[in-house]
């Protein structure tokens, strides 16, 4: 490992490009706070889709039927910070 050089600004972009990560991570907070149906919630959202990026995660959050303060946690979830541990 020590002969890996990591490409810091790639992984960014993959990241930054590749924001349908972070659904697994919404479903599980939505499950938590009892969401009907998270799973088919997302499913739309996912689905069919090329690129998810940022700006859809955020209106898709826009449009649940929650309270603002689930919606501002939901919107800290990031590819950047969601490494697919979640407790909830």
């Amino acid at each position: 490992l020590d002969n890996l050089v990591l490409n810091e600004k790639k992984l960014h972009d993959d990241l930054d490009n590749n924001w349908a990560v972070v659904a697994e991570a919404i479903q599980t907070i939505l499950r938590r706070e009892n969401y009907t149906k998270p799973y088919e919630a997302l499913k739309e959202l996912t689905r069919g889709k090329n690129t998810i990026d940022k700006k859809a995660i955020h209106t898709f959050i826009d449009t649940l039927d929650v309270s603002s303060l689930l919606k501002k946690e939901l919107k800290t979830v990031t590819p950047f910070n969601y490494t697919g541990f979640f407790i909830i």
